[in-house]
């Protein structure tokens, strides 16, 4: 943050004195205290600490990064959480640059995944999933990839979607996804395309999630193009060329090493293992208590989860409650390194994604992450594969009592055992305890925020609170949505706005 210095008047023929010479330093910029060390904690210290700031980043964990970290299985540094970005904004992709990291940016393998569907033997329910979509929704319902995974049947309902009137969808104050694909395209689409891509990227059903907020723009194309195969078909066509995601070499951990590196050489103070208390205004600025001792600051950023965030700032923004968010689904995430080298053919690409109803199957999706990320094979080399397979999904009303308990209630040996019998059907290799070279349960509780029905206006409150006090800003996947480019771009533009309001202070 640029400050003009305060320049005091000399006499003519005077030097300045050393207490004179003192006061004509630039005076110092504000302060902050950041409360939280994820991806958009890291992003917004940064921000801050480039526009002059005097920054203090408090997290309770032991580690920064949160969602965007490591850990090492079989003696390899392997992602513990996201492993990509979406390309399709260049938000990651900027911050990547500004890091110096835009050399180590790759593609992941161009084979795609596999789409597993229900049915009585698994290899044959098994296909290549259609790549002419988007969250699985087709652009041309009468392609053969399609019919084979939704059938003629399947294909000849989703096929009226081309003469169905718009009718009141486009006008709902409110809608789901499952609710527009399956009013235009019908339940074999939603079943058998959409609910196993976004159980795989928001662990959620299509019926619980906010079509505004997971498809931006799609109402909107829909009402244009006047179906939603020609909707998808447009917003595919205005997308960037190349793939919808790319990784860095070394996974994504390098983006929160290189933030934490950055932030040390800005001067920002990173105080790990410390959970805050307290919050509070205190005249023009803030005081925030933790693990004892008290900070005081000109500006506060919550960037902490959703619940956390209501919790201490109910005091000071009372209008939060309202806009508390129920927790996200927990998640656990199985890694596997194994020695196989039957696995070296790549029997399902870059990896699966699991239609619900597949009942011999537990996990909601496998990476292979050694077919999908190439820098990764090359590390492990020829017969050693790194499998991660990931449990957990939020649930519709209509499945409400879960039958088993959840990914984070189950212990690692009964994850372990299930990830090994689900490896071994999904990519039909069988794999034993005595393949596996090393493994690690990693779970994540309420980490994918579930953007439910309504999710828009409850941001645009608690966006409206927010803004009505000075110095205050809250970031986080709870309000930008899930996924790093989301994040990174929320994060930059809300704390733009607030080093531009203290500016003007």
């Amino acid at each position: 943050m640029p400050h003009r210095p305060v320049l005091p008047h000399f006499s003519a023929g005077r030097k300045p004195g050393a207490a004179e010479a003192a006061s004509a330093a630039p005076a110092p910029g504000p302060s902050a205290v950041v409360v939280g060390g994820g991806i958009s904690g890291l992003i917004a210290a940064r921000d801050m600490a480039r526009r002059g700031m005097a920054v203090t980043l408090l997290e309770a964990a032991s580690a920064v990064g949160g969602c965007v970290g490591t850990h090492t299985v079989a003696g390899l540094s392997l992602d513990s959480g996201a492993e990509s970005f979406a390309t399709r904004s260049s938000a990651v992709s900027d911050l990547i640059e500004e890091l110096g990291l835009s050399g180590g940016v790759v593609n992941p393998n161009r084979d795609g995944a596999w789409l597993q569907l229900s049915g009585d033997d698994v290899a044959a329910s098994a296909q290549r999933m259609p790549q002419t979509g988007m969250l699985g929704i087709p652009a041309d319902p009468r392609a053969p990839e399609i019919v084979r995974a939704i059938g003629r049947a399947g294909a000849a309902r989703a096929a009226l979607d081309r003469i169905l009137p718009v009718g009141s969808l486009a006008r709902k104050e409110s809608v789901s996804l499952g609710e527009v694909v399956r009013a235009r395209m019908g339940d074999a689409v939603l079943r058998r395309l959409v609910a196993p891509v976004v159980g795989g990227v928001y662990s959620s059903d299509p019926d619980v999630l906010d079509v505004d907020s997971v498809a931006p723009g799609l109402r909107a194309a829909l009402t244009k193009h006047g179906s939603l195969a020609a909707a998808v078909g447009a917003m595919r066509a205005a997308a960037p060329a190349g793939s919808a995601v790319a990784g860095l070499t070394g996974g994504m951990g390098m983006l929160t090493r290189a933030l934490e590196e950055d932030l040390a050489a800005l001067g920002v103070k990173i105080d790990t293992g410390v959970a805050v208390e307290s919050v509070e205004r205190s005249g023009n600025g803030w005081i925030v208590t933790a693990a004892g001792r008290t900070l005081s600051a000109d500006a506060l950023v919550m960037a902490t989860d959703g619940p956390t965030a209501v919790e201490l700032l109910a005091g000071t923004v009372p209008e939060l409650a309202a806009a508390r968010p129920g927790p996200g689904p927990g998640v656990a995430l199985v890694t596997l390194v194994v020695d196989q080298p039957d696995l070296d053919a790549h029997p399902r690409g870059t990896g699966v994604l699991v239609a619900e109803d597949v009942e011999a199957v537990d996990a909601k999706a496998l990476t292979h992450a050694t077919a999908k990320w190439q820098w990764l094979a090359d590390s492990t080399g020829p017969g050693t594969h790194v499998l991660r397979l990931s449990y957990g999904r939020a649930l519709s009303a209509a499945t409400a009592v879960q039958a088993q308990p959840s990914p984070v209630e189950r212990d690692d040996e009964d994850l372990f055992a299930q990830a090994l019998a689900d490896a071994s059907a999904l990519l039909q290799i069988p794999l034993g305890v005595d393949d596996v070279v090393g493994w690690d349960v990693v779970r994540w509780v309420g980490a994918l925020p579930s953007a439910a029905v309504g999710h828009r206006d409850r941001v645009a409150a608690v966006r409206a609170a927010v803004d009505a006090v000075p110095g205050l800003e809250v970031v986080g996947a709870w309000l930008a949505g899930t996924g790093l480019a989301a994040v990174t771009a929320d994060t930059r533009a809300r704390i733009a706005g607030l080093a531009d309001q203290l500016d003007q202070l």
